[in-house]
């Protein structure tokens, strides 16, 4: 049940929110210790490989399994080590390329997203900031037209989760839960199931 009101809220593809999700996914998860590289271009993008970025950029580690989750460096011009070069198991390469996968994944959604609803729509906005979705499904959405497809179906859900009409559907289960509610059992549990089935955020 939902307790309090909610409010639109859009998923940002910033730093912050990307390292969330990457903790979240590791959550009891078993892994060697192996490195993964994230950085932001000029855009504004996110970037994560578990290649060094090109030589001069300013990158973030997440060293999976480790207990030092995080460091910094600029990559420099020499050669980099191969991933999964220093005793990764095949299960466990597997295991860090699905993390890779949802993350982009994610990235790839919530830019169709925040672009499909950009330029739909009469806000203003800035080239830069078009430039940079388009940079970010460029650099994270499937290649493969069966998996781009169920991206831009989890993007059009997203709108959907994101947009008025499931904040004021959200907004009306939090009402009628409340203290003082009088609406019935019933009532609560039409506006619930309205709620899971068609505002849920595909990703978060």
């Amino acid at each position: 049940m939902v307790n309090e009101r909610a409010t639109r809220s859009v998923p940002s593809t910033g730093t912050a929110p990307a390292a969330l999700v990457l903790l979240m996914l590791l959550s009891g998860t078993c892994f060697a210790s192996s490195t993964v590289y994230k950085w932001v271009d000029e855009y504004g993008t996110v970037h994560l490989s578990t290649s060094k970025p090109p030589a001069g950029v300013q990158y973030q580690t997440l060293n999976l399994g480790s207990s030092s989750s995080k460091g910094s460096g600029k990559a420099s011009g020499g050669g980099t080590t191969a991933p999964g070069s220093s005793s990764v198991s095949p299960a466990q390469a597997a295991q860090r390329s699905e993390v890779l996968s949802n993350l982009q994944n994610r990235e790839c959604v919530i830019a169709l997203e925040a672009l499909d609803r950009l330029t739909s729509g009469t806000a203003p906005t800035s080239a830069t900031e078009i430039t940079r979705l388009k940079q970010t499904t460029e650099i994270n959405c499937s290649k493969d037209p069966a998996k781009r497809r169920e991206q831009e179906q989890m993007a059009a859900r997203l709108r959907v989760a994101n947009g008025p009409e499931c904040v004021a559907a959200r907004n009306k289960l939090a009402d009628m839960t409340s203290a003082g509610s009088k609406s019935s059992r019933e009532q609560v549990k039409a506006q619930q199931a309205f709620v899971d089935e068609h505002c849920i955020p595909p990703v978060r």
